[in-house]
C-alpha cells in the first residue's frame, strides 16, 4: 500500500503567521505516531491541513492520494470521509443518543442500507466496549465513555487515517490510557495509520510508537519503534 502521508517542504501560515515551515513527513500504513510540543508549537495545524482545514502555504503535500496543494473545495468531504478524527471536547451531537451520533455520521456519508448501519454501529460500540450504552444521550455518558464513542465514531467507515488531538486532555489517567491503548491496537492490527497529539509521553512505554516533535516551527522526527 501506498504511504498514507506524503510532505515535502510544506510550510504552514495561521493568520499569516508562520506555523510550520520546512516539514519533511512520510507515514505509512499502519503506523503510530505521538505528535508532542508546547501549547502553539504547531501540532493542531499539522493534524488540520491534513484535512484540509489549514492550507498548504507552500511546499507538496499528499493524504490519502489525495494532492493538498491544489485539492478542489468539492473533494474535500470525499477526503474527510478517509479519516477518522478524534476531538478532546468530544463534539458529540447533545440532541442524539450515542448510536443516533453513529448512524447520523453513516447516513451522510452514503449508507443507505439501515440494517448495515446498525450492523456497523454495534461492531465498532462493541470495539471500544461501549456496546451497553449505545441509547444513552451524551449527558448520560462520563467524558471517558464520551470519548470511546468519538472513538467509535472515528472507526465508523475504516479509515486509512486517524487524528487525535489531544483525546485525553479532559480524561483521569486511567480513561486516558484505556484509550490510547484502543488507538494503538487499531494501528497495531490494520493498516490504518494513526497520530495522537499529546504532552503525556508517559504512554510510550506501554504503547510504542514513534515520536515526533514541533519545536521552533520545525519537525523533529524520531526513529520509529517497533509496535
Amino acid at each position: 500500500m501506498d504511504n498514507i502521508i506524503e510532505y515535502r517542504g510544506v510550510e504552514l501560515r495561521r493568520a499569516e503567521h508562520v506555523a510550520l515551515r520546512g516539514v519533511d513527513l512520510t507515514v505509512r500504513p499502519g503506523e503510530f505516531i505521538y505528535l508532542i510540543g508546547r501549547v502553539g508549537s504547531g501540532k493542531t495545524s499539522l493534524l488540520k491541513s491534513m484535512y484540509a482545514e489549514v492550507p498548504i502555504a507552500a511546499g507538496a503535500a499528499r493524504v490519502l492520494d489525495f494532492d493538498l496543494t491544489d485539492i478542489r473545495r468539492a473533494d474535500i468531504p470525499y477526503l474527510r470521509r478517509r479519516i477518522g478524527i478524534v476531538f478532546q471536547d468530544f463534539q458529540l451531537l447533545a440532541d442524539r443518543t450515542a448510536y443516533d451520533n453513529l448512524d447520523f455520521v453513516l447516513r451522510a456519508t452514503g449508507w443507505t442500507d439501515r440494517a448495515a448501519r446498525r450492523q456497523r454501529i454495534d461492531e465498532v460500540l462493541r470495539q471500544v466496549g461501549m456496546q451497553n450504552k449505545a441509547f444513552k444521550m451524551p449527558h448520560q455518558l462520563s467524558g471517558g465513555e464520551q470519548q470511546r464513542v468519538v472513538c467509535a465514531r472515528a472507526y465508523l467507515n475504516r479509515p486509512g487515517l486517524i487524528l487525535a488531538d489531544e483525546p485525553t486532555g479532559n480524561l483521569d489517567p486511567e480513561t486516558g490510557e484505556c484509550i490510547i491503548a484502543h488507538l494503538h491496537e487499531l494501528a497495531r492490527t490494520t493498516d490504518t495509520a494513526v497520530i495522537v497529539a499529546t504532552h503525556n509521553l508517559g504512554f510510550t512505554a506501554a504503547y510504542p510508537g514513534r515520536v515526533i516533535r514541533c519545536e521552533k516551527k520545525f519537525l523533529v522526527d524520531s526513529e520509529p519503534s517497533r509496535l
